[in-house]
């Protein structure tokens, strides 16, 4: 028989809030472990949005119109389980829940912006062009 692979031994995408940082794939590697925390389609973005400023979910959800809220939201969970991102009730429900960086996520935003003035310099060289929507741009600088 094929070996199994328990669940608790592979990275789980969806832990919960709360939970403690989720698993390096590749113990030692610190490329890994920056991919793991960082990596995927929407975290370098959210955690630049929220470089500007707290937000509430709806709000960060209008910034980025073509991802799901499934998918924003468990990206801000891994965000949240990475501890870069605090999620703040403000109150019973339905008050709106803040999200914003902590210390700690603003460690990242040297590479975070890096990463944008990369992505400009390759927008110019394939011909590309900046987001018409100026609420899905990400052309200003993180001061």
């Amino acid at each position: 028989m094929g070996s199994t692979i328990e669940r608790s031994s592979v990275m789980d995408k969806k832990a919960p809030a709360g939970n403690p940082s989720r698993r390096n794939p590749l113990p030692g590697c610190p490329m890994a472990a920056a991919f793991s925390a960082i990596g995927g389609k929407w975290k370098l973005t959210l955690l630049y949005w929220l470089a500007h400023g707290e937000s509430h979910f709806a709000g960060l959800r209008r910034r980025s119109a073509p991802i799901t809220p499934k998918v924003l939201a468990e990206q801000l969970r891994e965000l949240e389980a990475d501890r870069l991102v605090e999620r703040v009730v403000t109150g019973p429900v339905p008050a709106p829940v803040i999200y914003r960086l902590t210390p700690y996520g603003a460690t990242v935003l040297p590479v975070v912006e890096g990463v944008r003035v990369w992505g400009e310099a390759h927008l110019v060289r394939t011909d590309g062009t900046a987001a018409s929507d100026l609420a899905m741009s990400c052309a200003d600088t993180i001061g």
